[in-house]
């Protein structure tokens, strides 16, 4: 699912929330988000808008300012910062684009985000101090996901994919633009390896990722995804996970210590410590909510999240809310948080449709049709029922009462009998027979 998919389910969302608002124009400088400037790409202009608020939301990714004092987050579209105590979150985002998975730079002076503002696709930057937002990657035919700052701040690194279909590889832009460049591997990367979820820790030479073959797959077996590492001196790629459950969104933590990844056991995801000097691992948070490995992963295999400054605990959210993890398995600690959203929404699609509730009406289409053995009736099923239809009066005559799915039928030899299968959810599926009488009136048992 792209971006604007994702913003046509929210804005759907927020239908069900509450009644419209009135119809807005939007007003501002050229190129603050929200504006017709920052949204001039897009196909929707603004005919409406939503506004609620709420203290919960879903896939939220949230990092957490170097200096640990405030909380980036999006949020059905739009980005927001509040303390990391908690409290009346700050929208920094608004408009029609989708704008999501934002991380601050290394000196929290802006974060970098994925948005669809141009029309498509593509990582920008938000100054926290003037709003003023830069695009960074160029075009509107690729897909980005987890775009993640180098420790250094010159460069953003960030999964690339030339569309639906496409399996994402790591590329790497200058903070001031560019073409970017791949990052090179040896030995070199296989086409159908698919690269998500770009991490660092303290040591910039190694980059942390999720691999996985393909880029999805319908009824998948595990496992999807596993860690990989990259070493930015010899350009090698070491796998780093093997779980059946997969591994997926490392976070490292700034002192060197741990690595926090999702993974699954049985049905449920959960988050797993990893103490890198000895390589032990426990889980750190089980259950939390579900990933999204079995898809396209277009918000990545799980919702970003971020260790805390003094590497004490990670900051993510599961459940609807945010709450800070220690790594010393002691208890979570819920952060509370309260968001003003004001959702601009395009002009409303709707169509009426007539709905006919007679008795009898015409069905438009009819399935597994069998004329009988003379040659002088049909059955066939419609509307889930079992019917027979004589030539000579052309009425359909149903073989049952029953109000439950019926299909399938088929003749016997003499043409008297009919078998057929039925289905309801309690019992599940049967083999029916519908016996016709002399007088023509039929009988059914299993």
């Amino acid at each position: 699912m792209t971006p604007a998919h994702l913003r046509r389910s929210a804005a759907a969302l927020a239908l069900a929330l509450g009644g419209l608002g009135v119809p807005v124009a939007a007003s501002g400088a050229q190129g603050t988000p929200g504006t017709p400037a920052a949204n001039a790409g897009l196909p929707l202009k603004t005919a409406r808008t939503h506004t609620f608020t709420t203290t919960r939301g879903t896939w939220m990714s949230v990092d957490v300012s170097p200096d640990g004092s405030t909380l980036v987050f999006d949020l059905l579209g739009d980005l927001y910062t509040m303390p990391i105590t908690g409290g009346k979150a700050t929208r920094l985002t608004s408009g029609m684009a989708y704008d999501a998975q934002p991380r601050f730079s290394p000196d929290g002076k802006s974060v970098v985000f994925v948005s669809d503002r141009s029309g498509g696709d593509n990582v920008w930057t938000l100054s926290l101090a003037d709003r003023d937002s830069t695009q960074i990657t160029k075009g509107n035919t690729n897909l980005y996901v987890s775009p993640e700052y180098t420790p250094d701040g010159t460069y953003i690194v960030a999964s690339r994919s030339g569309g639906l279909g496409g399996t994402a590889k790591l590329w790497m832009y200058h903070v001031d633009g560019g073409n970017g460049v791949a990052l090179s591997t040896q030995p070199a990367t296989p086409p159908n390896q698919k690269q998500l979820g770009a991490a660092f820790g303290k040591d910039p030479r190694y980059l942390w990722f999720a691999v996985r073959t393909g880029d999805w797959q319908y009824n998948s077996i595990g496992p999807q995804y596993q860690l990989a590492v990259w070493d930015k001196e010899t350009g090698r790629v070491s796998q780093m996970s093997t779980r059946y459950g997969s591994g997926a969104r490392p976070a490292l933590s700034p002192d060197g210590k741990w690595l926090v990844y999702a993974t699954r056991f049985e049905t449920k995801t959960g988050l797993m410590l990893r103490h890198l000097d000895t390589q032990q691992e426990e889980w750190l948070a089980f259950p939390v909510q579900r990933d999204d490995m079995e898809s396209r992963a277009p918000m990545d295999a799980y919702p970003g999240y971020s260790f805390t400054p003094d590497s004490k605990a990670i900051v993510v959210s599961y459940g609807g809310e945010f709450w800070r993890v220690p790594v010393d398995r002691s208890a979570p600690t819920k952060i509370p948080f309260e968001a003003e959203v004001t959702l601009e929404l395009g002009p409303e699609v709707k169509f009426a449709y007539t709905v006919d509730t007679a008795p009898t009406f015409t069905a438009r289409q009819i399935r597994d049709v069998q004329p009988s053995p003379d040659g002088a009736s049909l059955a066939f099923t419609a509307l889930d029922r079992v019917y027979v239809m004589a030539f000579a009066d052309m009425k359909p005559v149903r073989v049952s009462s029953a109000t439950i799915g019926e299909f399938n039928p088929v003749w016997s030899p003499d043409g008297r009998s009919l078998a057929y299968v039925t289905w309801e959810d309690a019992r599940g599926g049967q083999i029916m027979r519908a016996d016709r009488d002399n007088r023509g009136a039929w009988r059914t048992r299993a």
